[in-house]
């Protein structure tokens, strides 16, 4: 594919403009886009780390955050590395027709992934409020297991084509990507063909796999919303809704981005961050196997 492709295109590398302004906003900027990453990596690996080791949250519903955890780590570490190596040096960075590829690439995999994730997480709730005595049958590990592995296989069996389709055009217009990372939108416009049947049939496939990412959830959060409501204790509520409010609040942050550099900000920077404090704030489970292991740590340093 790589090599096919590098025969379609006439350019052999691009320059990314990056952000506008001085040096010295740059270096604001990647000391405030540095401190989100560090967050980020170290953020959700924790959430990895606390499912893998706390007995509590051996359930399904963990066993998908930590997935979507480890996600969010990739989806940023593909984008944000090159984006603060590009604020700290002066000029124009460059990155190569193969590394433009594998960028996006990676970038479109891992977050159709991700939809796909989120609205497994979505059915996965639904099972747990509405159908809770057969939870541990419908979700048992197998499935689990098998659920992530098809999200991963789609996720990136169905970005091969988009990737192939946006790098078959010539890129005779100029070189000069107007993005911080290898946007498909800007790659797009620098073609001298005519790229508007393939602009549809991508623009229909974002849809299709957002839509199918929605709907479950949306459908699903109805159902959890009626069962709640029908719960007679206040603290039967509070639990069932503490288990639900950080994934449909991730869903909602993630669903609600457009395709620009801000929205690419958020997708890739902004949404990783956050993902730590959503999914540990608004879960009472979460926040206490958060501060066993925190007990944990300050009595081995005490010894």
């Amino acid at each position: 594919l790589l090599m096919l492709m590098d025969n379609l295109s006439s350019a052999t590398e691009f320059c990314l403009l990056g952000f506008p302004g001085s040096q010295e906003l740059h270096h604001i900027l990647f000391a405030i886009f540095f401190f989100f990453y560090s967050v980020t990596l170290l953020g959700n690996m924790i959430i990895i780390l606390i499912v893998c080791v706390d007995k509590r949250l051996q359930s399904p519903m963990y066993f998908f955050l930590a997935n979507l955890s480890l996600l969010e780590m990739l989806v940023t570490t593909t984008i944000v590395p090159m984006m603060l190596w590009g604020l700290l040096l002066p000029g124009i960075q460059t990155i190569s027709l193969t590394g433009c590829v594998v960028q996006l690439f990676l970038y479109l995999s891992l977050g159709t992934t991700e939809f796909v994730v989120l609205g497994a997480m979505a059915v996965d709730r639904y099972v747990a409020v509405c159908n809770p005595l057969r939870y541990s049958v419908i979700m048992n590990s197998r499935t689990c297991i098998w659920v992530v592995i098809v999200s991963w296989v789609f996720g990136f069996l169905s970005e091969i084509w988009p990737v192939y389709a946006t790098f078959q055009f010539t890129f005779c217009k100029s070189n000069l990507l107007d993005h911080f990372y290898c946007d498909r939108g800007q790659l797009l416009k620098l073609s001298c063909n005519d790229t508007f049947l393939t602009e549809f049939i991508l623009f229909l496939m974002a849809v299709f796999i957002i839509i199918g990412s929605l709907i479950p959830t949306m459908v699903s959060y109805t159902y959890i919303i009626s069962t709640i409501l029908k719960i007679p204790s206040a603290s039967g509520r509070r639990k069932a809704f503490s288990t639900c409010a950080s994934h449909f609040t991730f869903v909602v942050q993630t669903q609600a981005a457009e395709y620009n550099r801000v929205a690419s900000l958020l997708v890739s920077v902004v949404t990783p961050f956050l993902n730590p404090f959503i999914f540990t704030l608004r879960n009472d489970k979460v926040k206490e196997a958060l501060r066993d292991g925190v007990k944990r740590c300050c009595l081995l340093f005490r010894d």
